[in-house]
């Protein structure tokens, strides 16, 4: 594809663009801004952004991406339930910020694995039977790293946005070769927003260590 063929596709499909993906798209952008700042908001925002994407992703042959959104839908009354849980005792948020330990790391890789394989052959199938247009290894992918991240952000885990920024990467040409040129542009703008979220939650994690050792202290 040339630069010309390039730029026509992408102002073609900017033009074609729906209003609920256009919705869905600012949605996607307001959750991750919450989650970024470690606002509970992130949940509600992101519900308008699932809901709105499962019918997106059957109606252009993205199974592994209506599986993915389905997914984001439940983990996101579960993420709103555990950063809104708070202790007993001190009534501040059980949940904080933090880095996997080894034992995590090797979860959410065997997690990864699991769900990528699951989905790979799933949508192998799925391809022949229902859905001519789906590329199953890159749906996978992208389906697979987004189920790990959303999994680890409902845990407040600073490892999330790395998974993130791998859905990102895999989803942008995914959306764009099947049309969706904004929600393409969406994920470019994600993948930014990833990396602004990893410094601010490392910011936040370091203060909230330095705050317990002065606490410890005094």
């Amino acid at each position: 594809m040339t630069i010309e063929e390039f730029i026509q596709q992408f102002l073609t499909g900017i033009r074609n663009s729906s209003w609920m993906e256009l919705v869905a798209v600012l949605a996607g952008i307001g959750s991750v801004w919450f989650s970024r700042i470690e606002n509970v908001w992130v949940y509600p925002v992101g519900l308008i952004n699932t809901v709105f994407y499962i019918y997106l992703s059957f109606k252009y042959h993205l199974p592994g991406e209506a599986a993915v959104n389905t997914y984001y839908t439940i983990m996101s009354i579960y993420g709103w339930y555990m950063w809104l849980k708070k202790d007993s005792s001190s009534h501040k948020p059980v949940l904080q910020i933090s880095y996997s330990d080894k034992r995590m790391w090797q979860n959410q890789l065997l997690f990864f694995a699991f769900f990528y394989a699951a989905l790979y052959f799933s949508l192998s199938y799925l391809k022949e039977v229902f859905f001519e247009g789906a590329i199953p290894w890159a749906d996978a992918f992208a389906s697979a790293t987004a189920f790990t991240g959303m999994w680890l952000m409902t845990r407040k885990k600073i490892e999330s946005w790395y998974w993130w920024m791998a859905t990102n990467l895999a989803s942008m040409p995914l959306y764009f070769v099947k049309g969706l040129v904004m929600t393409s542009v969406l994920y470019f703008v994600l993948l930014i927003m990833a990396v602004m979220g990893l410094m601010e939650w490392k910011r936040r994690e370091k203060l909230q260590k330095a705050k317990a050792a002065f606490s410890f202290e005094n």
